[in-house]
């Protein structure tokens, strides 16, 4: 009997293997998005930024997130310089507002905002509230497979599609075999596909809610030698939300 359960683990863990090789790139994207999609996620966020000189500023802030990613809205804790202030995303970050609490004044963004720095971090608007921007916005194309920090990876090649406005013309992606988590992303200048601008890397992966997530992040900017530290103080996913918390009326609020 024993060697009967032996024979079946193995021959289970082959056609998982054998299927892990046959998916394809626009597969293993899809799988990446809906892990990093949620329908709903409630988050509380520290954000560290390191600036050239090597000096950092912190911010706490939270977030919620609805529609698969599609609406955004976040509003910040700390410092209380910058308490109370809040951006609401929508449409995948193409609609941007501002509100700032000392003049109670809400202020569109322009269209081209989402690729700006979002609080001078290295995030852009676009990197943090773009949604389903990796299948819609690219094109997925599998890589041979490598390791990263002796982790196994599929490796995928993200290149914009001639309709999409993307800050980036190209991806690079290390998604984690386990569980589909992108833990490696280099990005590529708008205008130039070999020039490797950014990379974000994810670690401290764990389990909430039955969703694997990467509780910390870090985006390195090779061209202006800056750093962002993203750290997830409290997450929840699939949390009632409702629809009117996404407008610009309770924005101020």
């Amino acid at each position: 009997m024993r060697k009967y359960f032996i024979l079946l683990g193995m021959i289970l863990l082959f056609f998982n293997f054998v299927g892990a090789q046959e998916l394809t790139g626009d597969q293993i994207i899809e799988k990446v998005n809906e892990i990093m999609n949620q329908k709903t996620v409630h988050a509380t966020m520290k954000m560290t930024i390191v600036t050239t000189s090597g000096k950092e500023r912190t911010f706490e802030y939270e977030s919620w997130s609805k529609d698969s990613g599609e609406k955004n809205l976040v509003r910040y804790m700390k410092p209380s310089r910058i308490k109370g202030q809040a951006i609401l995303m929508l449409n995948n970050a193409d609609d941007i507002w501002s509100f700032f609490p000392r003049t109670k004044r809400v202020r569109k963004l322009a269209t081209h905002a989402k690729k700006q720095k979002m609080q001078g971090s290295d995030f852009t608007y676009e990197d943090m509230g773009s949604g389903d921007t990796f299948i819609n916005n690219f094109t997925a194309k599998r890589s041979d497979e490598k390791k990263f920090e002796d982790k196994d990876c599929f490796v995928l090649e993200l290149t914009k599609k001639k309709e999409a406005d993307s800050h980036y013309s190209r991806l690079i992606m290390y998604v984690l075999k386990e569980n589909f988590i992108p833990i490696v992303v280099d990005y590529f200048h708008e205008d130039d596909p070999t020039r490797n601008t950014k990379r974000l890397v994810q670690s401290d992966i764990r389990e909430i809610d039955g969703v694997p997530t990467g509780m910390r992040m870090v985006m390195t900017n090779k061209e202006d030698n800056t750093q962002t530290k993203m750290e997830i103080l409290k997450c929840e996913y699939n949390v009632p939300l409702d629809d009117n918390m996404f407008t610009e009326r309770e924005l101020k609020k």
